[in-house]
């Protein structure tokens, strides 16, 4: 399917109560999964009733999700919170992605030999693979960067190697653009403050998931459907995604900038004009606005 054309508004954005303002005008809808559907640990109030209502509605919902795992994987880490896979079309990550880069592309041009960064359970995303993790950057072929290791809370930690892998110019694949993300009200560190380092050293660094297009272009494919609108909670990977795809977009206020955006719009004005100082500093703006999502 190809990519719409339709976002990159300039005005102000409408806000909007609920799901069921909107439904009506797209066929299709791309949810962001943490700080939209989930917080990390359990799902927002309003997720049920939304995927209610939009299968009752016969609208379809796929699920587009910067985690380092494979779409399998998260699609149980959501059943164990209670979101069941009939209750959505389809599910794409950025783990899912890297898979098939590394099976298609990568291990071939680069070689076999990968230095892990992120947690051990992180590891089962070379499942099938057939690669080597080694512990020496000087014996690997890449790095792959899935978060923070076990037990690692400050990005610094990594200094040393990643200095030593740009200099020898080991090329990095980022499995999640993500920066930041909070789990229940604890921030997290994620792995695109790893690639801003190694990018920074001249290291050469690989993205893969929100914004960029071919996770997009996945999630169009499976929908099949001409009119989506996007729906996420971080402005340079949910907002700017959906823009590089020529798809409108939801902005949930409450997530990642809940304390940069104003929560709803006031009678006087003045929140509005808080968003409005909030919106001009990205370079891509949302078509509607939205504090929690619900129906």
């Amino acid at each position: 399917m190809a990519l719409q054309n339709t976002a990159g508004g300039t005005g102000m954005p409408k806000f909007i109560k609920g799901m069921e303002d909107v439904a009506p005008f797209y066929q299709g809808f791309i949810f962001d999964l943490w700080g939209c559907v989930h917080d990390g640990v359990k799902p927002f109030a309003g997720t049920a009733e939304v995927l209610f209502e939009m299968k009752r509605a016969h609208r379809k919902v796929w699920l587009l999700s910067n985690a380092p795992r494979r779409a399998q994987a998260v699609a149980h880490f959501l059943a164990d919170m209670g979101i069941a896979e009939d209750g959505y079309a389809g599910i794409m990550t950025s783990g899912e992605a890297v898979w098939h880069a590394l099976k298609d592309k990568y291990v071939v041009e680069w070689g076999r030999r990968c230095l892990h960064i992120g947690t051990t359970s992180d590891r089962a995303l070379y499942g099938g693979l057939g690669m080597e993790l080694v512990d020496d950057i000087a014996q690997a072929d890449m790095i792959v960067c899935t978060g923070m290791d076990d037990g690692v809370s400050d990005p610094a930690h990594y200094n040393d190697v990643l200095k030593e892998g740009a200099a020898r110019g080991v090329p990095m694949i980022c499995a999640n653009p993500d920066r930041i993300v909070h789990v229940g009200e604890k921030l997290i560190i994620c792995p695109g403050t790893q690639a801003d380092m190694y990018a920074a050293l001249n290291g050469k660094v690989v993205f893969f998931g929100k914004p960029y297009r071919e996770v997009y272009r996945s999630c169009l494919d499976g929908l099949g459907v001409e009119k989506v609108l996007a729906v996420g909670d971080g402005m340079p990977t949910d907002i700017a995604g959906a823009a590089a795809a020529g798809l409108d977009s939801v902005l949930i206020t409450s997530g990642i900038h809940r304390d940069d955006v104003p929560q709803g719009p006031a009678a006087d004005g003045g929140e509005d004009a808080g968003v409005e100082g909030f919106l001009r500093s990205w370079p891509v703006r949302p078509d509607y606005l939205l504090e929690h999502l619900r129906w």
